[in-house]
Formats: structure tokens, sequence, C-alpha cells
């Protein structure tokens, strides 16, 4: 894995209906939206694609800075985060293009519709990133690492600057087709970049115990 990109396409992991109605703001049961929620499922599951892009980097530290091997940055939430690590996994996920077609369709059509759209894709990007990880720990236990939680530009005070690096250690447009705008938002919106740490001994975690920072960047 070290020094080349990896590519990697996923089956379509296994859905949490709960969780994308968390994400489309429903607090409690909603059985008037299982309906609308499944044929939002149904549309979406024949365009959805799983992809994702990835590669090792050893971590060192320069005096303050911490080195990533793509960049450095002083971030004192990541350096807590890759304490101990002594190489990381950068990785870009999505769910692919179409989904934010079908969401501007329906942002004309039915706006109640593309909110669910809008929360399915949120879930399933979450749901790649958690299938990436723990196929990755499965990995790295052979080699007696374990997986600190993955980490993204805009969490905490690793900054959204570092998008542009990452993109360019990945070449994530020619690898999976995700582009970065000057804004340094990501196309397709359901997309994600993240760091996981490796460290030395087994803990159990598959890189998925930190939340992204993604889709909050998407609203």
């Amino acid at each position: 894995m070290a020094g080349a990109v990896c590519v990697r396409s996923f089956l379509a992991p296994e859905v949490n209906r709960r969780e994308i109605l968390r994400y489309a703001g429903v607090r409690a049961e909603a059985p008037e939206l299982e309906k609308p929620l499944e044929e939002c499922l149904r549309e979406a599951g024949e365009i959805l694609v799983y992809r994702v892009c990835y590669r090792e980097f050893p971590v060192t530290m320069h005096g303050d800075m911490l080195d990533l091997g793509f960049a450095r940055t002083d971030s004192a939430d990541l350096k807590k985060n890759l304490e101990g690590c002594r190489s990381l996994v950068l990785f870009a996920a999505t769910v692919g293009i179409a989904l934010d077609r079908l969401i501007e369709k329906y942002s004309r059509l039915s706006p109640a519709r593309a909110v669910l759209l809008q929360a399915v894709g949120a879930e399933r990007i979450e749901s790649l990133c958690d299938a990436f990880g723990q196929e990755l720990a499965g990995r790295m236990e052979a080699e007696g690492l374990s997986l600190r939680p993955r980490f993204s530009p805009g969490y905490g005070d690793f900054p959204l600057s570092m998008q542009t690096p990452i993109f360019d250690a990945l070449d994530c447009p020619r690898k999976i087709g995700v582009s970065l705008n000057a804004s340094l938002l990501m196309s397709p919106s359901k997309s994600v970049t993240a760091v996981i740490g490796l460290a030395p001994g087994a803990s159990g975690s598959d890189g998925s115990g930190q939340k992204d920072c993604s889709d909050r960047r998407e609203a």
C-alpha cells in the first residue's frame, strides 16, 4: 500500500434507516416517512457508486510541526489523534455525482424528497467510510497495527485548506472522479477525505470512531 495510490470499489453497505432519518432532522418515530424513504432508497440505489482511493504515508514530528508525508500541519487536535502513530492512511471516498443530480432535480419538483435524498447520501458516504475502515483494520491487524479514529480537514483545528495537498497526494479527480473547487468544497458533494492513524498494538478500532465534518460542509 505504501507509495502508490490504491483504488477500491465496494458493494453497497447495509442501510441504517434510523441514521438517515437523523440526518433528515427527524427525532421521533415517523411512519408517514417509511414509504417515501423506501422510494428514495430504491431510486438512489440504482445510481450510487462506492469508491475509495487511499495511500499510506509516514508520520514524523519536526519541532512543532507534524509531518504527514504529504503536507505539514501544526494542528494540535490532529497531533493528539496521531500520538504514537508511525504512519497513516490518507483516503478519499465518494458515492458519485449522480446523486447530486437527482437531488437537484427533486429540489425543484419535491423539496421534501430532496431533503430525504440528502440524508440518504449522508448516511451512504458515512457507511462507505466505515466499511473502508473495517476492511483496513482487518488488514492492519495482521501487521500488528491498530487504527485511530478518522480525522477530516475542517474538524477541530485541522484546517480545511489541507484539502489541496490531499487532492494532490491522492489524484482524486483521476482516481475516483472527485474534484475540489476554489472554496475547497468537493464535487460530488457526498464525498469525504480523511486521515487514519496507524498505531502499534491492537485496540479494536476500525477507524470510524471520529465523525467527519463533511456532512456539515454540505449544508
